[in-house]
């Protein structure tokens, strides 16, 4: 006979998957703790799993502690990593922004929109936060979550929750994210299909004017793939190593894609995506590049 309470644990999953994504800047990683999560869950006696009052409650401090565990360790591991760390990209999937809300809350404070919390730009803020302060910032402005509900995770008072989110708050106004004036969605596909144009035909001077005069290109290879080590600034820099990569690979493929939730490109060769891009845009330029191309964070990339 089927678990009568397994369709309403399992249709957790979705929001569960979307929280840890945007605690931890991966889906790999975020697809584990999902996973950890239910075997926690059915671990327990069935007489315990009735005693829970909010199963859904439940299944989100589990996972939002886990990942607290994680954000923690991923500090050490990211020191040892070669090059740049970038958020593992996600292709365009109707639930990574249109998950509801996990619960409403009185509270007054900024609020960021599920959509605007999937863009490369606001995750790579997030990993300028404590795990703590991304935790209660996560939870609270882009989920609702209450800061009472807040603390059950973070293991701290109401109080602190709120200066933690305070803190993450400062820290994303800081970085400029989102970029005001904001262009429309039509304008930033255009500038990406320009982009893309330009730098299929090694136009230099075209992918200059495209770039922001003080632009910012990172390139994630992970010590798997090659990769520049440090940031590229500038747009003529940026704009010449562009066209020595399309240079020296001339079968390259340039697709367009949205790469969380924004216009993106994808770059494959033989078929098979070796780079991901995703860009911020500003006005009527490019400000910044994200490339990732290590191979371990491609993996929802390939068919």
């Amino acid at each position: 006979m089927t678990d009568p309470g397994l369709t309403a644990i399992m249709s957790e999953r979705r929001q569960l998957i979307n929280l840890a994504y945007r605690l931890l800047g991966s889906l790999a990683d975020a697809e584990d703790v999902v996973q950890e999560t239910y075997t926690r869950w059915y671990a327990m006696p069935s007489e315990q799993r009735e005693a829970i009052e909010s199963p859904a409650a439940w299944l989100t401090t589990v996972a939002g502690r886990i990942c607290l565990d994680l954000l923690r360790s991923a500090r050490s591991r990211r020191e040892r990593y070669v090059g740049e760390w970038i958020p593992e990209p996600v292709p365009d999937r109707t639930e990574w922004i249109s998950a509801p809300p996990a619960a409403t809350t009185t509270d007054p404070a900024d609020r960021v929109t599920l959509d605007e919390s999937i863009s490369m730009a606001f995750l790579v803020v997030l990993e300028s936060m404590t795990p703590a302060e991304r935790v209660a910032f996560v939870l609270h402005d882009v989920f609702r979550y209450s800061f009472a509900e807040v603390a059950q995770v973070v293991g701290r008072t109401p109080a602190a929750c709120r200066q933690l989110a305070s803190s993450a708050r400062r820290r994303l106004r800081a970085a400029q994210v989102p970029a005001a004036p904001a262009p429309s969605a039509a304008r930033r596909a255009d500038l990406v299909r320009e982009f893309k144009q330009a730098w299929a035909a090694k136009d230099i001077q075209a992918l200059v004017g495209l770039l922001d005069p003080h632009a910012t290109a990172v390139a994630d290879g992970g010590g798997l793939a090659t990769a520049h080590l440090e940031p590229l600034e500038g747009s003529e820099p940026i704009a010449r190593v562009l066209v020595e990569i399309a240079a020296n690979v001339p079968d390259l493929t340039f697709l367009e894609r949205t790469v969380n939730g924004q216009p993106g490109l994808v770059l494959q060769q033989d078929g098979v995506t070796e780079t991901v891009l995703a860009f911020d845009v500003a006005g009527d330029r490019i400000t910044r590049v994200w490339a990732v191309r290590n191979p371990e964070k491609l993996r929802p990339w390939t068919t």
